[in-house]
């Protein structure tokens, strides 16, 4: 007989999520819990909650004292020993409203914690650019127009050695309005298609290789990886970018390192997936100037002189329509970004 789930809703969670009873005694831990704490719920379930985690005498005051006055509170800084290692954790601890729990305790580690805020802060700077620049795009193409028309006017009625003047006009024109086609690409919404993974990246290589003939490329691949649903024009597109920046990053030289992974139980833009594919693109270049770290996937910055900050934008913009993200570290001689695209449910 299948033993019943008491909350299936909290199953898929990647916050560890504990349920007390009056006596503090645990009566519910979600899968999150288990791997968090690396205890089964045999262990954790019909313990106090003192006994189930290694937590202090003040912390177990605090949750009698939520329990009696049946009021929530938040513990910013949490440190438990599990495992051997010092873990800091934030918590949430709030009343139920449920006969079988009085207190809720929610719990995940500071640096996801710090990783989810990051994210969503992204997430809102690059809707807030996005229609920034789709603004200005659209106020800047008229204008363009109008200088190119005049510029072509005027080359007829000079002579050959002033015509040279309007020809630049006229290309930088140019160049300024595929600028602009290039800040308006994204608002495309993908062409959805099964798609291998690797197919990509071996176009990625092959592209990169003509462009950059001194780069050494090494892959690692899982090629037990699943298909993807999404655009795959986009996706090389957003790869492409990110591994040219490696590569403009060590000069056209170096080496640069492909690799894919299934990554599990992942949560992006505060959605939890059961499995996504990450990609890696690691090089052995200067790594990403600390000032730019936090801006990096901002439009019109770059690190780089002569580069457009066009590059990784439109790679965060490709990889968010696919419901992905793209991550990074960096120290000198060692930069990995790494891109996460959630592997959907054949249904979804």
């Amino acid at each position: 007989m299948l033993a019943v789930i008491p909350y299936p809703g909290l199953e898929l969670l990647s916050t560890a999520v504990l349920m007390l009873d009056e006596e503090l005694n645990v009566t519910y831990a979600n899968p999150a819990a288990e791997t968090l704490f690396a205890h089964g719920r045999k262990h954790l379930i019909g313990a106090p909650i003192d006994r189930a985690l290694p937590i202090g005498a003040g912390f177990v005051d605090r949750l009698r004292q939520a329990v009696d006055n049946e009021a929530g509170f938040n513990e910013n800084d949490l440190v438990l020993e599990v495992s051997g290692e010092l873990m800091h954790l934030h918590c949430v601890a709030s009343p139920a409203e449920n006969c079988r729990a009085t207190l809720v305790l929610e719990m995940r580690e500071l640096d996801q914690q710090l990783k989810i805020e990051r994210e969503s802060r992204i997430l809102e700077q690059q809707e807030a650019n996005r229609e920034l620049i789709r603004n200005l795009a659209h106020e800047i193409k008229n204008p363009l127009g109008g200088i190119r028309g005049a510029a072509q006017l005027l080359e007829r009625e000079l002579g050959d050695e002033q015509r040279e003047f309007t020809q630049v006009i006229v290309k930088e024109v140019d160049r300024l309005q595929s600028l602009l086609n290039r800040l308006l690409t994204p608002s495309r919404l993908p062409r959805v298609e099964p798609i291998n993974i690797h197919e990509v990246l071996e176009r990625v290589r092959t592209l990169l290789i003509a462009e950059f003939p001194g780069i050494e490329i090494r892959r690692d691949y899982d090629t037990s990886l699943p298909d993807l649903a999404g655009d795959k024009e986009q996706l090389i597109q957003a790869i492409l970018n990110v591994a040219r920046n490696a590569a403009q990053a060590n000069a056209g030289e170096g080496e640069i390192r492909m690799s894919t992974r299934i990554a599990r139980k992942v949560t992006i833009a505060r959605q939890f997936f059961r499995h996504a594919v990450a990609v890696s693109i690691e090089d052995d270049g200067p790594g990403v100037p600390p000032a730019l770290a936090e801006r990096i996937f901002y439009p019109l910055v770059s690190g780089r002189d002569g580069g457009t900050g066009l590059g990784l934008s439109l790679a965060q913009s490709f990889v968010s329509q696919h419901q992905g993200h793209i991550e990074f570290e960096s120290v000198p001689g060692r930069t990995r970004f790494t891109i996460l695209l959630p592997v959907r449910e054949r249904n979804a």
